[in-house]
């Protein structure tokens, strides 16, 4: 299992992942909200541990920003703000479990053992076509057994053409899809460069067709 520290006093969190490496858990460590995001965007993760106070930005705004992305890792917040209505905020933002500090390992390692279950209870949706099997619940996506390494973007266009195999879909369609702001969406060649990179990644030519003049699609 591997488990994303964001912590940003640093021997808070070495302590965490010694702590937690103990117990068989792979660990990285981020200590702001820049890193954080940057290992959350190009890494899976089972479980994060955020802290709500971060230097260059707050816990919540990053899981806010996780679940407007569709990044559906389970998240335990972690802060000194005892609050009700801060814990509500982090459920209404898609948290799904809140430490007050200071708390104790045992109850910490208690949730997240309650987490972890609760993911692997998940029932994992598989979608494949040929050699090729994408999971919507883990994101992950695997070429004859092997994962790949796929951007955000690379995932959700992947998924939206297996989603809707046989069905054309048109470059202003799978553009939409992506884009969460209006300038992005004007990049008219988006949607070709990210098919280019899947394309280059699956190593299967074959597998998305070009309709010309309309869109992708793929068949099976």
């Amino acid at each position: 299992m591997n488990i994303l520290i964001v912590e940003d006093e640093e021997a808070v969190a070495n302590q965490l992942k010694e702590l937690l490496e103990k117990e068989k858990y792979r660990c990285d460590v981020a200590y702001n909200y820049k890193d954080a995001l940057e290992l959350i965007d190009n890494k899976r993760y089972d479980l994060v541990l955020l802290d709500w106070n971060l230097p260059d930005g707050d816990g919540l705004s990053l899981l806010s920003l996780m679940r407007e992305e569709e990044i559906i890792t389970p998240v335990l917040m972690l802060s000194a703000n005892t609050q009700i209505d801060d814990r509500v905020k982090v459920l209404d933002a898609g948290g799904d479990d809140y430490l007050c500090k200071p708390y104790s390992n045992i109850e910490l390692f208690a949730r997240i053992r309650a987490m972890l279950r609760r993911k692997i209870a998940q029932k994992s949706t598989i979608i494949s076509s040929s050699r090729l099997s994408l999971d919507t619940n883990s994101r992950e996506v695997s070429l004859n057994g092997n994962l790949l390494k796929l951007s955000l973007s690379e995932f959700d266009l992947l998924e939206l053409l297996l989603q809707n195999k046989n069905i054309v879909l048109t470059r202003y369609q799978l553009n939409e899809h992506l884009c969460r702001d209006y300038n992005s969406l004007k990049q008219s060649n988006i949607v070709d460069v990210h098919i280019k990179n899947l394309r280059k990644k699956i190593d299967m030519e074959d597998l998305i067709t070009t309709v010309r003049g309309v869109g992708y699609t793929i068949r099976g």
